[in-house]
């Protein structure tokens, strides 16, 4: 048989941590009260319950950023444009290897100070250029590799394109 001290210890046990359980789940911030343990057990909370203030109405939820309509979208200015010239039979601007990635629209622009041919291996483009003039050649980078852009008349390439 228990003594009696013990079991009302047990009891008295009990009924503080119902009373803190009810103090932490009310939300309130507010010390808890001393109640009897009846009133405590109708006082919790259930864990699942969010206090008005800090509820969301649905219609006004955002969405995640991953899911923005405007992340999968690219900008306008995406394009990577390259400039190069040709004068005095030398290539400056961009020319050697540039890199992109597949999907990248790409926009090419030449100068020459003579008439030639431009043309860019493997997507199979070409425009005219006229002496003191200039050409661009606009197109999606859709094909991995390395393509070469040279004057055909001159035979020179003028870059390597690096797409991947």
């Amino acid at each position: 048989m228990t003594p009696r001290p013990a079991r009302a210890a047990r009891a008295a046990t009990g009924s503080l941590l119902l009373v803190l359980v009810a103090g932490c789940a009310s939300g309130t911030g507010a010390p808890a009260t001393t109640a009897a343990p009846a009133a405590a057990a109708s006082a919790v909370a259930p864990s699942s319950a969010v206090p008005p203030s800090t509820a969301v109405p649905p219609s006004t939820a955002v969405p995640p950023a991953s899911v923005s309509p405007a992340a999968s979208t690219p900008a306008p200015d995406a394009t990577r444009r390259l400039a190069v010239a040709w004068a005095g039979g030398r290539a400056t601007g961009d020319t050697g290897k540039v890199a992109v990635a597949v999907g990248t629209p790409v926009e090419i622009t030449v100068t020459s100070d003579r008439a030639d041919e431009l043309h860019l291996h493997g997507y199979d483009l070409s425009a005219a250029l006229t002496a003191g003039g200039s050409a661009t050649l606009r197109f999606t980078a859709s094909l991995a590799g390395v393509f070469e852009l040279e004057l055909h008349g001159a035979d020179r390439e003028l870059l390597r394109l690096q797409v991947g």
